[in-house]
């Protein structure tokens, strides 16, 4: 089998695994190539588009409502995690994060930035975004129903990235660019529509971590079959650096999921099954101390580079 990543022809390891999140539990072929450690599905389904029913989490509704003050509250949380500045937005975001929100502070944007969302499902994020005042914004995402146009100017267009001509600051995949089959042209053309010394973004689940060394097949972020590529460190310096970008800075942002939902598939509880913690804590198997020792080994592993999620900056020359 040839890595479509490196290109490396050889008999790369395989593995064998099952659609969890919803519970099919079909079997989906995946091989781990030798040379760039890239985990990759051996065949993409041809009815793939089941797999993502109409009640999949990125289609859900991003715009309730919610009260004057809450909204308040969370325009200056949002403002802290994605710049840094507020310090009442900063106690806010002590006690209710916005992780996402939080990836982009190493890019020192200001709201004149362009942003540029790939595969944003609804908009929570620019949502988020929006409302803390940034207006440069864009989603684009090809299996929304329909274009979605927010009271507030907020607009979410039906289409994919190759259909994109505009310049931007930021181009940004948030858990989308691992169900994309086409790795290199679409990270090329995020590098096309890229300002000079702009950088693209990329949020991923990776097998440079422990939770794949430890659960293997059962990781809950493999996710087979939406997950067509699980890139290692190695795999996402070889294809950036093949587009031309350099890869500028990783930092790992993994949670408590890599425990509970591995732990859960490894008693066959899926995702969306009424035993999960996803759907009813407290039907699941984990107590709430049990969730907060997740939560704290989650933060470990992040600083030791080994959560089973990371952002990867990459920067197009200036």
């Amino acid at each position: 089998m040839e890595c479509r990543i490196c290109g490396a022809i050889h008999e790369h390891r395989t593995y064998t695994a099952k659609e969890m999140m919803l519970g099919l539990r079909d079997e989906h072929r995946y091989f781990e190539c030798k040379q760039c450690g890239c985990l990759q599905i051996v065949t993409i389904p041809p009815d793939l588009a089941r797999y993502y029913p109409e009640n999949y989490y990125s289609y859900s509704d991003a715009a309730k409502a919610g009260n004057s003050l809450k909204k308040a509250l969370m325009r200056l949380r949002d403002t802290w995690a994605a710049t840094g500045t507020g310090q009442f937005g900063r106690l806010v975001n002590f006690f209710a994060p916005n992780a996402k929100l939080a990836s982009l502070r190493p890019l020192k944007i200001t709201k004149d930035t362009r942003i540029l969302d790939i595969g944003c499902g609804t908009g929570h994020l620019l949502l988020s975004l929006y409302g803390a005042g940034f207006k440069n914004l864009l989603g684009i995402d090809p299996f929304n129903r329909e274009n979605i146009a927010y009271s507030n100017g907020l607009r979410i267009e039906k289409r994919d990235i190759f259909s994109e001509q505009g310049q931007w600051d930021v181009v940004m995949f948030h858990h989308s660019f691992e169900h994309l089959p086409d790795q290199r042209a679409t990270l090329q053309q995020a590098f096309n529509i890229l300002k000079p010394g702009g950088v693209a973004l990329v949020r991923i689940p990776t097998v440079s971590s422990f939770a794949w060394q430890h659960y293997g097949v059962h990781w809950v972020q493999l996710d087979a079959p939406r997950h067509l590529y699980l890139h290692s460190v190695k795999s996402m310096q070889v294809l950036a650096g093949k587009v031309g970008f350099t890869l500028e800075q990783t930092v790992y942002d993994s949670f408590a999921l890599q425990f509970w939902g591995s732990e859960q598939y490894e008693q066959n509880i899926p995702l969306r099954d009424p035993r999960s913690y996803a759907e009813s804590p407290k039907d699941s198997p984990f107590s709430p101390h049990k969730i907060r020792d997740f939560e704290a080994r989650s933060r470990e592993l992040n600083a030791l580079n080994q959560g089973d999620q990371a952002a990867f900056y990459l920067r197009k020359p200036g």
